[in-house]
């Protein structure tokens, strides 16, 4: 059986009055998909943040390969978050976007645009919107859908390759075709991680 490599001991976080999670104990083992499903508002997302590092909890401890990481900032962390939302900063290319600095692998980078199925503009700004626009500065900015988005995250996950793997309902706000494709695109890069899924529905 596989070792446990993410363990929640005793965790516990309120916002003022409102307690979201009581003395939550879980593990998740090597290789395992683990899914939380549940309506909103049940602490699915709180028990990812902690996870990632953006929420501390009131007490606990979350260890990860037996190290105590529940103060360990998210970037210090061997995890990748993909979540619902992606917001793009304008002033950075896609490729800093995706890997938050200019000293980047750029033949692992197209790599994992292929992986991820999206058209390799890691050079071009992402656009603003039009009020905002400089046109000098941005007539080579480009468009991108919410699927498409959802696609720059998976290659950030692929480009990372972190051996763990949360994914905070990645494909809510797409159509039923786009979030098929996403889904099989996740099952190929998670055969060989931990892979931490939260959704209020189960998928058709």
């Amino acid at each position: 059986m596989s070792n446990k490599l993410i363990d929640f001991i005793n965790i516990s976080k309120s916002y003022g009055t409102q307690t979201v999670l009581d003395d939550l104990n879980l593990y998740i083992r090597e290789n395992e998909f683990l899914t939380l499903l549940g309506p909103s508002g049940c602490g699915k997302t709180t028990t990812l943040r902690i996870l990632g590092g953006f929420e501390t909890p009131d007490c606990g401890q979350v260890i990860f390969d037996g190290e105590d990481i529940t103060n360990l900032p998210p970037n210090k962390r061997q995890l990748n978050t993909v979540f619902q939302k992606y917001a793009l900063f304008t002033h950075m290319t896609i490729a800093e976007n995706i890997c938050a600095t200019s000293n980047y692998d750029k033949e692992k980078l197209f790599a994992a645009f292929e992986k991820a199925g999206i058209s390799n503009k890691i050079t071009r700004l992402p656009n603003k919107e039009k009020s905002y626009m400089i046109k000098d500065v941005y007539k080579n900015a480009v468009d991108f859908s919410g699927g498409e988005k959802q696609k720059l995250l998976l290659a950030k996950a692929i480009y990372k390759n972190a051996p763990v793997l949360i994914l905070d309902e990645p494909t809510a706000a797409l159509d039923p075709i786009a979030e098929n494709e996403l889904y099989l695109k996740y099952n190929e890069i998670t055969s060989n991680k931990i892979s931490f899924f939260i959704s209020h529905r189960l998928s058709s």
